[in-house]
């Protein structure tokens, strides 16, 4: 089995926080994802999430946490989800041969997503289940109240 890590990667900015997102060159206009790839030999998860988001995005992380998993759609593969905390001082450097796109949105910009021409993956996924358990909570990492869990439907 080839273990694969897709992660969502957030940061202060302010007084509210952002998290990463990503799009490559193939998917469609206005999509954007977490990030996320495989595990190489001899890795750690942890050490695979934060090489990954170092050679796409140059930003360094810590506090890697475990948050779930997905079958993926390649032969003897599984995505294990995780979600991390940039750097204060990393400084976003894409990686063009990774990636066309990767910035910083805040829950706001993600919960009124259409009117920015932002499209998430897919309902069933595990990039999309990351980001609406981010948006739906509060500063501090503390669950929405029952009216702003609706804000990102799954």
């Amino acid at each position: 089995m080839d273990p694969a890590v897709i992660m969502l990667i957030t940061r202060m900015a302010g007084d509210e926080g952002q998290c990463l997102l990503a799009r490559q060159a193939r998917w469609p206009k206005g999509m954007m994802s977490t990030l996320a790839g495989f595990v190489e030999p001899g890795e750690t998860l942890e050490e695979a999430v934060a090489r990954e988001i170092v050679e796409e995005t140059g930003i360094r992380i810590a506090n890697v946490r475990y948050q779930g998993s997905q079958p993926w759609p390649f032969p003897a593969s599984l995505m294990l989800g995780f979600r991390a905390e940039a750097v204060s001082r990393s400084e976003l450097q894409v990686n063009a041969a990774e990636l066309e796109d990767a910035r910083w949105f805040s829950r706001d910009e993600i919960r009124g997503r259409r009117s920015i021409g932002l499209i998430l993956p897919g309902r069933d996924s595990i990039a999309r289940r990351l980001i609406r358990d981010w948006v739906n909570e509060v500063e501090g990492g503390k669950t929405a109240q029952a009216q702003e869990v609706q804000s990102c439907p799954a």
